[in-house]
């Protein structure tokens, strides 16, 4: 019988040929790892089975939840896993100012890989499936024994196949998808299971994709989510980590308890609404609704807070400034991804933009500090759990959200620019503009490498049409004789040309400056 992907690396790690779904097995770890909340909890465990670590070089630390300690309970966790680390030698503790959220820093810092067994005492210890890898949270007893002995026992899961086709949509990120699956089978639609990702639309998927895609399979109910091994995967690992790894992959007779088919192109921006992360909302669905006062939003944490993210956010935050009744949180997921935001200059636009931006922590997420909600308050969050009570007050309401939603409506800023400028000038032909203004941008398109390209020359010569047939029948209906309009013909042609001229010349412009692939680079637009 075959085996699924996570069965090959269980029972590797087990030594054994081959393992089977519902089969306990006893496997070697490869990292085993707490932060300042389990930590703690678990070193009197860990003490009563033995005064060493079993591998100094395989047990990590990382004071992240209540970090900058927010109070004298959490500075004595953190003090008590500084020390324990420090008398162990151990090669993994990272401290506050020079690390970051612990699903973060630990593919970021090389010490996960593909083929690996990890247990954490941490739910979203998962997240390290995106690497190919067969990571899952365990509470502190397991975690202490593991840190202990460097084996744990495992019931083996059994799995679905999730078979992802086709292109997610540009406003379509791994946090909508992941929520658009779990709104599909339910917060216990992969009980102990195992998430197991394949299909051509992986390739579609940026890593930080992944990684929140298997960092939320917990939410599902399953035991890990998992990725196959692809070039970038392996480009991946070939910049952070210097381990040797090995890949996994799931035999083609692999039994599976279901096969589900999720078609990415048809996917749309998805939000989560209290008080489950299976509680889905297509943007269709939000905005057929009535408005929704928010008074926070996060933008950070394990799911959300990675450079790919923060760009995007970035992108649509430049120019604007938050509503004054919003606080605006923004967290960077590791101390480098915080320097990379002030390289890029991202920073000043958070912050120009009225957002607080706080040092790399969990933060918010759990109710911690650093945005905690009173009663009656909502927050939109990139976070990946959205329960009662979990941002603070049990009466407070988080809706969970990718790091930014589709603006879909640029069109309407020339229209309605052009029909305030007619209002100014021309009242009378303020109504029309406004249509005309709307048509004229549907032949344009960002979505080639160049601005000036043969679509888009094609494009102005339509829109061009379409403004002197809009603004002709106008006048026509407003002044209702065809041989008087020959002016205005005249000048409605020479406002087309002249934009046509205009169009050519700053895109080209903007072509050898490089502006779109910037842009792409940059913000992924």
């Amino acid at each position: 019988m075959g085996m699924t992907m996570t069965q090959k690396i269980l029972a590797a790690h087990a030594g054994l040929d081959s393992v089977e779904a519902g089969q306990l097995i006893e496997a070697k770890l490869d990292i085993v790892m707490a932060n300042d909340i389990t930590g703690p909890m678990a070193l009197p465990i860990l003490k009563q089975m033995s005064d060493t670590v079993f591998d100094k070089d395989k047990v990590v630390f990382v004071p992240d939840h209540f970090t900058p300690n927010k109070d004298i309970k959490s500075a004595e966790n953190s003090k008590a896993i500084r020390e324990f680390s420090k008398a162990q030698g151990l090669k993994w503790y990272f401290e506050q100012g020079k690390s970051g959220v612990e699903h973060a820093i630990l593919p970021e810092a090389g010490v996960v890989t593909a083929g690996e067994c990890i247990i954490g005492a941490d739910s979203h210890t998962c997240t390290y499936g995106a690497l190919g890898a067969f990571s899952t949270g365990m509470g502190t007893t397991d975690v202490a024994t593991g840190m202990a002995t460097g084996e744990i026992w495992f019931k083996v899961p059994s799995a679905i196949k999730f078979v992802l086709t086709g292109k997610p949509s540009k406003y379509v990120s791994g946090k909508d998808i992941i929520i658009h699956i779990i709104g599909q089978i339910g917060v216990d639609g992969a009980l102990y299971k195992s998430m197991e990702f394949t299909g051509d639309g992986i390739a579609c998927l940026s890593m930080d994709d992944r990684f929140t895609m298997a960092n939320m399979a917990i939410e599902a109910g399953a035991k890990n989510g998992i990725f196959p091994v692809d070039e970038k995967t392996k480009a991946y690992l070939a910049e952070h980590c210097k381990k040797e790894y090995t890949v996994y992959e799931a035999d083609e007779d692999a039994v599976y308890d279901e096969v589900i088919e999720i078609d990415l192109s048809k996917v749309r921006p998805t939000v989560a609404f209290p008080h489950l992360p299976g509680n889905a909302k297509t943007i269709d669905e939000v905005e057929a609704m009535e408005p929704i006062k928010i008074d926070q939003v996060v933008i950070g944490s394990c799911t959300n807070g990675r450079m790919e993210d923060l760009r995007k956010a970035a992108a649509i935050l430049k120019g604007h400034t938050v509503h004054p009744d919003v606080r605006v949180m923004v967290i960077p997921a590791t101390q480098k991804i915080y320097k990379e935001c002030i390289k890029e200059g991202l920073l000043d636009i958070f912050v120009d933009a009225g957002c607080a931006v706080n040092t790399p922590s969990c933060g918010p997420c759990m109710g911690g500090h650093m945005g905690v909600m009173a009663a009656g308050e909502k927050c939109v969050s990139t976070t990946n759990r959205n329960f009662v009570g979990r941002m603070g007050h049990v009466d407070s309401l988080i809706y969970l959200a990718a790091a930014f939603l589709p603006t879909p409506y640029a069109m309407f800023a020339g229209a309605i620019g052009g029909a305030m400028a007619d209002i100014l000038t021309a009242p009378v032909y303020a109504p029309a503009t406004f249509i005309i203004k709307m048509l004229i941008s549907l032949p344009i398109t960002c979505k080639k490498d160049k601005i000036v390209n043969v679509h888009n020359c094609v494009g102005v010569i339509v829109a061009a049409v379409i403004s002197f047939i809009g603004y002709y029948i106008t006048d026509v209906i407003l002044f209702g004789t065809w041989g008087a309009l020959i002016p205005s013909i005249v000048g409605t042609l020479a406002q087309s040309g002249g934009s046509a001229v205009i169009f050519i010349i700053l895109g080209s412009t903007l072509d050898k400056a490089g502006f779109k692939s910037t842009m792409k680079n940059k913000f992924g637009i």
